[in-house]
C-alpha cells in the first residue's frame, strides 16, 4: 500500500525508478551508437568518444546503484506477461 511504508523505503524506491529510466535510456543510446558504428556513419574519433562516454556512464550507474544499495536486477521492472523492461544480460 502506498504511503504505509517507511519514508526511507519510499525514497529508495523512487531512486530505483529514476535509475531504471536512466538505465533504459543508456541502453537505448548504446544500441543506437552500436548501430551507427556498424553502419560506418561515424569517424574513428567520434566512435572513440562515444565508447568512452558509454563506459563512463556505465561506471557511474554502477556507483549510483552501489551507493543506494541496489542491484542491477532491482532496476528491471517486471511487466507481467510482457516480461521485463530491460533485457537480461
Amino acid at each position: 500500500m502506498v504511503g504505509a511504508g517507511d519514508p526511507e523505503d519510499a525514497a529508495r524506491d523512487l531512486v530505483a525508478l529514476v535509475l531504471t529510466v536512466v538505465e533504459l535510456l543508456r541502453q537505448l543510446v548504446e544500441r543506437q551508437a552500436l548501430r551507427r558504428v556498424e553502419e560506418g556513419d561515424l569517424s574513428d574519433d567520434r566512435v572513440e568518444r562515444i565508447g568512452t562516454t558509454l563506459m563512463l556512464l556505465d561506471r557511474r550507474m554502477t556507483e549510483l546503484r552501489e551507493h543506494f544499495g541496489l542491484r542491477p536486477e532491482d532496476l528491471n521492472i517486471d511487466l507481467g506477461p510482457l516480461g521485463t523492461l530491460l533485457p537480461v544480460e
